[in-house]
């Protein structure tokens, strides 16, 4: 807030930079409205939560809570690093992948260079980017999605990170392998790319097209690829996620790392996520039919959204989104309005189990 009293005292790019609002907790929201029973469906996690297997080993760490964790995460990387083929160098680990994200910004952007990142973009780009005083550059979306070829031309002396979340989130839409790979060989090579592959698992068994670009990065070493537990794995309680990119990237990016930014739950769980692929497989299918329970539930009500791979899916109503949200909160159903992401009557619903979505279609229903 510019009325601040400290404002002045501030690094440059904080004075106009607004925080990142969460989904609202179904503690708050029951508080607040006096209701119980709620469901959420607004942070686009895992319905069925962290596997049995995971359950066990974080369960056996109880009595080890007084250690700090191995500020490295070695055992983790080694884990990451057999699965990628890559080595164990090329790997960040991160308090959730946003935390990477953050570190890309605190090393490659300052006052006087460009972030680029496309509209409708994950906010957390711009968030970043301001907080270390980098110039934002926007390039318009092509139906809700990146256009390539409009930020290729916006890439110029000063832009140091490019941006691309794929699928992006909130509107779902997705670049297949063709397509991203040319844009990444027009790419200067002093100029960094990221791309945001946090919802990876919910599209590589079902779009052929798809690119898993950390099997890129000896061809592109201005390539950061990210990745988090927090979506398909269902650890978003314990933030773990993490970055590959070439060795002499990640050395930079672990200068900023803040020592033991991950636990030791957090990186177990991790690891045992990992060994349990049928579980990721489980939340995969759930994820598809819940898809397909909304998608026919819209149509039934008339309502438009764009098409999505991801866990969740933006509905865009004829009406202000946050009204929307708010009569839907009264109903105990919890979503995001996303028209904060130039998203005109945005409603981003996150899919959950299928009672948690029939209910949620009630609800709308009944709202509009």
């Amino acid at each position: 807030m510019n009325d601040n009293r400290f404002v002045s005292c501030a690094a440059p790019g904080i004075a106009h930079l607004q925080p990142y609002v969460p989904g609202k907790p179904v503690s708050e929201l029951e508080r607040e409205l006096g209701i119980i029973d709620s469901v959420k469906l607004a942070s686009n996690e895992n319905p069925l939560g962290p596997s049995r297997r995971v359950r066990e080993v974080l369960a056996g760490k109880r009595d080890k809570l007084a250690r700090y964790p191995d500020g490295g995460a070695w055992a983790l990387r080694e884990v990451l690093a057999q699965r990628h083929q890559v080595s164990p160098y090329s790997i960040t680990i991160g308090n959730g992948s946003n935390d990477v994200l953050d570190m890309i910004a605190r090393v490659f952007l300052w006052p006087g260079r460009e972030s680029l990142f496309s509209e409708h973009a994950f906010a957390v780009y711009p968030l970043s980017s301001m907080a270390v005083g980098a110039e934002l550059c926007t390039a318009p979306a092509l139906d809700f999605g990146h256009d390539l070829e409009a930020m290729a031309e916006r890439i110029t002396p000063a832009t140091g990170v490019v941006w691309i979340a794929n699928p992006n989130n909130p509107t779902g839409t997705w670049l297949d392998s063709g397509m991203l790979r040319a844009f990444l060989e027009q790419v200067p090579s002093e100029v960094i790319v990221v791309v945001d592959e946090a919802y990876f698992e919910y599209v590589a068994p079902i779009e052929p097209d798809y690119p898993d670009t950390s099997q890129w990065l000896e061809d592109f070493p201005n390539l950061v690829v990210t990745r988090t537990f927090s979506k398909a794995y269902g650890l978003a309680a314990l933030r773990i996620g993490y970055g590959l990119s070439h060795p002499d990237v990640a050395e930079l990016l672990n200068r900023v790392r803040q020592p033991f930014n991950t636990s030791s739950l957090a990186q177990a769980a991790a690891i045992a996520a990992l060994d349990d692929p049928a579980y990721v497989q489980l939340g995969v299918d759930l994820n598809r039919q819940g898809m397909a329970q909304l998608e026919v539930g819209f149509r039934t009500l008339g309502l438009r959204w764009i098409p999505s791979v991801g866990n969740f899916v933006t509905v865009l109503l004829e009406w202000p989104a946050s009204e929307v949200d708010f009569a839907l909160l009264r109903l105990g159903v919890i979503t995001r309005p996303v028209e904060n992401y130039g998203l005109k009557g945005g409603l981003r619903i996150s899919v959950g189990l299928p009672e948690e979505n029939a209910r949620c279609l009630e609800a709308l229903e009944q709202v509009l």
